[in-house]
């Protein structure tokens, strides 16, 4: 169902991270439907070519794929510049990339904590740095994907959950210090979607191997979609929010307030060689 009047962001230009994949594609495919151009980052380059290609094919609009690491500065310094070279501006950036898997502190290298960290935060940070004078230029926009793993304390998830803590701080310290330059920031913060890898890796499993997802514990009594997510989005790019700022915007169905935890407590923190085996079967 089309929601948005078409060609809402005829003529501007997405810079996305992490836009070959997931909840961030489907975001760049509906702002590429609504008539904006986009470049997308990421380090898969023969995955991020073939998510260009579509996303071109499928709205008539253009779509350049970068490959870059968010933890290099200089890669985001060099998509940042090319993307300018090719459309003229940036005004909208999703900070997107993202990296998580199931740890328990104990169990949890401080290598792979840092990882998560360099990805998610400095990622973030990175891309900020990268954009930051082009969308000044533009007066524009920034949404930042986290999550709401660390609004309680969520076994196995301490990496993610310092790092998205951290990513919603950043933004709404971007939307204090930019504000004044006519720049505005925001989070979304999904809840259980479906049809991700997150949601994959965290979802129980069932004695014949499928997932239940714990659709019993979402008030509206669905999984979420990438839609879901690409409609707050535009929302929060479009004028309708032009006074929206330092928000973050949980798009989670209320699953939130009734969220039971995702493995057996306290089995999984007592046993946690016995929650290895269950995760690596999930893999």
């Amino acid at each position: 169902m089309d929601v948005f009047r078409p060609n809402l962001f005829e003529g501007k230009v997405l810079f996305c991270t992490g836009g070959g994949s997931g909840i961030c594609k489907v975001i760049t495919q509906t702002m590429m439907k609504l008539g904006a151009h986009a470049t997308i980052i990421g380090r898969n380059a023969e995955r991020l070519e073939a998510a260009a290609k579509e996303l071109s094919d499928a709205s008539g609009k253009t779509c350049f794929a970068l490959s870059g690491d968010v933890r290099k500065p200089a890669d985001l310094d060099a998509a940042a510049k090319k993307t300018v070279e090719k459309f003229g501006k940036i005004d909208f950036v999703i900070c997107g990339a993202a990296g998580n898997f199931l740890a328990p502190i104990s169990g949890l290298s401080v290598n792979a904590f840092k990882t998560v960290i360099e990805i998610d935060t400095l990622g973030t940070y990175n891309t900020i740095k990268a954009t930051l004078p082009y969308v000044r230029a533009s007066k524009g926009s920034y949404i930042h994907i986290s999550a709401t793993l660390h609004y309680r304390g969520t076994p196995y998830q301490a990496h993610v959950s310092a790092a998205k803590a951290a990513v919603d701080a950043l933004s709404k310290v971007l939307a204090v210090e930019e504000g004044p330059h006519g720049i505005r920031s925001n989070v979304i913060a999904p809840g259980p979607i479906g049809g991700t890898e997150g949601m994959d890796r965290l979802s129980r499993k069932r004695p014949d191997g499928t997932s239940d997802n714990g659709e019993q514990y979402i008030p509206l009594g669905r999984m979420g979609t990438k839609e879901d997510i690409a409609n707050a989005a535009v929302w929060l790019f479009s004028d309708a929010a032009s006074f929206v700022t330092g928000q973050v915007i949980v798009v989670d169905g209320a699953s939130e307030d009734v969220r039971p935890l995702t493995l057996p407590y306290p089995e999984s923190v007592l046993n946690p060689e016995k929650m290895r085996e269950m995760i690596r079967a999930r893999m």
